[in-house]
């Protein structure tokens, strides 16, 4: 064990520490505490450790929000010790951080609050595993931290009441995976897919639909449960109205939804361009391609392609006055923003759910020119210390 007092945070959820001139990176802990602390990983220079004793608490530090999460709890909330606004500041300070090492790029912000629904209860999408062996074998759970060992109590904050109720239990094959969603209608989802035999793996509806019934504004989405959709309730309203600020489309121009998902970005950006526009909206997912093909059946200007983006993105001879990209948690990267900046998009508006990822595409894209405009930071996992990061960007 080792007694740390504990520094600024760090990408990832942990905050620095530093013991005999080496980092020490650890989870639990808020800048200013002193801590007891079990080392859990040895990388040479730096460790990885855990808070197991707070022996001087930050006044930021609550009881905890969540009665599963922490040290030997589930790995989903890593912040339902801190204080919210406290939470929100910290997830600021760490945008800011990896803006300036990773992005060349000076900002400063805290995370803003999405919605009204507060701390608790927002995520709307969950997906359990089942266990695979030992007394758990058949019950669905959330994993630990790093760990493919599971927590078969289900009560997480982060859902509402009800959302998993029954679920708990040994009566799931070994090996089977949980998709459960809350619909905008309040209908709840259930869709078990695997477990995978002969190379195969099913998908059976356990309870409710396939799909389900997601709204934006006036447009109706049936989304597969098993497919993307903002797990925050309110995300997705949120990133489309500022998507459709952002753009400044008017009509007869053109623009590209890249890793479009189902097209909720699609809809708003084909309202801005008008019949006399042209939106392309790019995903490789099947699924959300044939969801946004149908919820946007009536708009004749908006093209879903199944495709990678970097593959789209060679074959386009239109060029676009706006692109909007939406990219996993690995980032757009290198070659997807080369080629943004060879086909001469003059406005890109690019959604991040990882700082880092985030930091180092705003980079590549300043590194071709583009200035960035504006940057906003929204808490869309609260609790956790995943964050959501939007940039705009232009350039000529």
């Amino acid at each position: 064990m080792l007694v740390l007092t504990v520094g600024a945070p760090a990408n990832g959820g942990s905050c620095v520490a530093r013991h005999e001139g080496r980092v020490v990176f650890v989870r639990y802990a808020l800048p200013g505490e002193v801590v007891r602390a079990r080392v859990t990983d040895e990388r040479g220079s730096h460790w990885h450790a855990e808070a197991v004793e707070i022996i001087e608490p930050s006044p930021d530090r609550v009881d905890p929000l969540c009665p599963i999460a922490g040290v030997d709890g589930s790995g989903c909330c890593d912040l339902a010790f801190a204080a919210p606004e406290a939470a929100r500041r910290l997830k600021g300070d760490v945008v800011a951080n990896q803006l300036e090492r990773l992005g060349g790029h000076h900002w400063e912000g805290e995370a803003e609050e999405v919605g009204s629904t507060g701390a608790t209860g927002w995520r709307t999408r969950v997906r359990l595993d089942v266990a695979t062996k030992g007394i758990q074998l058949g019950q669905a759970g959330f994993h630990r931290y790093h760990s493919s060992d599971l927590v078969t109590d289900l009560s997480c904050a982060q859902v509402p009441d009800g959302m998993l109720a029954g679920l708990d239990g040994a009566k799931w094959p070994p090996g089977a995976q949980l998709h459960v969603a809350l619909d905008d209608g309040g209908a709840r989802h259930v869709v078990q897919s695997g477990p995978r035999s002969d190379r195969k793996a099913s998908t059976q509806v356990i309870e409710g639909s396939y799909e389900a019934t997601q709204r934006v504004g006036d447009r109706t989405w049936r989304v597969p449960v098993t497919a993307f959709w903002q797990a925050h309730r309110d995300a997705a309203p949120t990133y489309s109205a500022l998507v459709k600020d952002w753009a400044r489309l008017s009509p007869g121009m053109t623009a590209w939804d890249l890793y479009g998902g189902a097209g909720v970005f699609a809809a708003t950006l084909a309202e801005s361009v008008g019949e006399t526009g042209h939106v392309l909206s790019v995903d490789t997912s099947r699924g959300s391609a044939r969801a946004a093909r149908a919820a946007l059946a009536d708009l004749g200007w908006v093209e879903v392609l199944t495709e990678s983006v970097r593959r789209a993105l060679t074959t386009q001879r239109r060029r676009a006055d706006v692109a909007v990209l939406d990219p996993p948690r690995t980032g757009a990267g290198r070659e997807v923003i080369d080629l943004l900046a060879s086909a001469d998009v003059p406005r890109i508006v690019h959604i991040g759910c990882e700082a880092a990822s985030f930091a180092r595409d705003v980079g590549l894209y300043r590194g071709h020119g583009y200035g960035v405009e504006e940057i906003r930071v929204f808490d869309s996992f609260p609790l956790t210390h995943h964050v959501e990061c939007v940039a705009v960007l232009s350039r000529g």
